[in-house]
């Protein structure tokens, strides 16, 4: 970005809209009530990769698919921990924490961080060392858009075996779902890091019966045979056998984590249209107690009722509980056996349509309140939740800021907004969740 055009953009009282991806849950990247501009990363997608020295740079404007194509163009043996939606862009997603289903192995993307490149407030182009170690810490995770523009991130590619293993396999009420979800929360976060296994619980809404699938979804980074004898151990309840399992290399399992039908060529992932043109709503949620049989079955009861909400279990531990809370803003660390998402898409276009499912997630998000985190209530910056709370044309005091603040950063918060009032004092990156800048107000930092 040139300074003629920031300035421009400052001196029009314009907000700018950062869009890397376009994939901000609540549209923030191209949409805002006030006057605005969007700088569209599109054309910025170059990604070079260093086997030799295990590294690689990628642009902000690129997609997750480009970037592991590309690793995958140089060898088959290397990796990056981030998301398996390929078309969602990097800077959004990096800056956000990024995670994916290696995290249990390396944690999360912006522990995997390097370097970065990011135009700054008053339109310098910073690396790492001339940024400062504050900046380059607020933006691996506490949002890069609050703090400038991130051209580029530098990162460290991680090793993967030749052959990784996945499966997919379906469980209904009556097949036993809710004591094999009771069972997951017991083994997921402790089992061999190299083991990740989601859950995605859907309601089944047929006229002549109702009832929910949970859908076991997994990457192993081995082979079928030390899957099958792992599974065995730690989780013999589900029943996996060899005909579930599918060995493949590691971007191929990219391609099977995304959805596309059996035999789709990884090129696929050089494609960056959106997979689904649904409207949607997502929140967010951390569990650090297993929930009881009987509350889980309160819980499937509420999303039979009603009938669109699904709920996809993320599980912790390894290298996620070996990290501080503190290393990055990003703070949802030991302690949390599962992250949850809550999701409802629809296709009609009316308001009434909306503010339907609207409703329905709010119900099941609200009716999950005794069983997630508390004080603060935790949610994932990634899974962008305006209902938390927003900045009103960015003019948002700390103690207002800090209701959807502390959700996301806990005690992070507080070192986000001294890290934000230095380098961006007069609050020119904002948006409805930004940081905000207090460096011309009475301010006094929580204890």
């Amino acid at each position: 970005m040139s300074k003629p055009r920031l300035f421009a953009a400052r001196s029009m009282v314009l907000q700018l809209r950062i869009r890397s991806g376009g994939h901000d849950y609540d549209g923030l990247s191209y949409v805002s009530d006030v006057p605005f501009v969007i700088l569209d990363m599109f054309n910025l997608r170059e990604v070079s990769v260093d086997i030799e020295n295990e590294w690689a740079w990628v642009q902000s404007g690129a997609t997750m698919g480009e970037l592991y194509y590309r690793i995958a163009e140089k060898s088959n043996l290397y990796g990056f921990p981030a998301g398996v939606c390929p078309t969602v862009g990097v800077g959004g997603h990096f800056s956000g924490g990024g995670y994916g289903n290696m995290m249990r192995k390396y944690g999360l993307s912006v522990d995997n961080v390097l370097d970065a490149q990011i135009v700054d407030a008053n339109g310098r182009i910073l690396d790492r060392e001339s940024m400062g170690e504050d900046l380059f810490w607020a933006i691996r995770g506490g949002g890069g858009a609050s703090f400038g523009v991130i051209v580029a991130w530098k990162i460290r590619l991680v090793p993967v075996p030749e052959t990784v293993t996945v499966f997919r396999v379906e469980r209904t009420l009556e097949q036993g779902a809710i004591d094999l979800l009771h069972q997951w929360q017991y083994i997921a976060d402790k089992i061999n890091e190299d083991l990740f296994i989601r859950v995605v619980i859907l309601p089944v809404n047929r006229k002549d019966h109702k009832t929910i699938k949970a859908k076991f979804v997994s990457l192993f980074l081995g082979n079928s045979e030390k899957l099958l004898a792992l599974m065995s151990e730690s989780f013999p309840e589900l029943g996996i056998n060899g005909n579930n399992c599918i060995e493949m290399s590691w971007v191929e399992s990219i391609v099977y984590w995304s959805n596309y039908v059996k035999g789709t060529p990884i090129s696929v992932l050089l494609d960056r249209t959106p997979q689904s043109r649904k409207y949607l709503k997502k929140k967010s949620d951390y569990v650090q107690a297993p929930i009881s049989k009987a509350d889980l079955k309160g819980i499937l009861n509420t999303m039979m009722e009603l009938r669109k909400p699904a709920l996809t279990f993320n599980p912790y531990g390894g290298r996620m509980s070996e990290i501080s809370e503190s290393e990055t803003p990003f703070p949802h660390r030991a302690g949390n056996i599962y992250k949850i998402q809550y999701s409802v898409t629809w296709k009609e276009e009316s308001m009434e349509a909306a503010d339907h499912n609207l409703n329905m997630i709010r119900r099941i998000y609200d009716y999950m309140t005794p069983y997630v985190s508390k004080s603060p209530r935790g949610s994932y910056l990634n899974y962008r939740d305006i209902d938390l709370g927003v900045n009103q044309n960015g003019n948002v005091s700390y103690e207002e800021a800090s209701i959807w603040g502390t959700k996301y950063f806990k005690d992070n918060f507080d070192r986000l907004v001294q890290v934000k009032s230095r380098v961006d004092p007069d609050n020119f990156f904002r948006y409805e969740q930004s940081i905000p800048s207090v460096t011309n107000r009475n301010y006094v930092m929580a204890e």
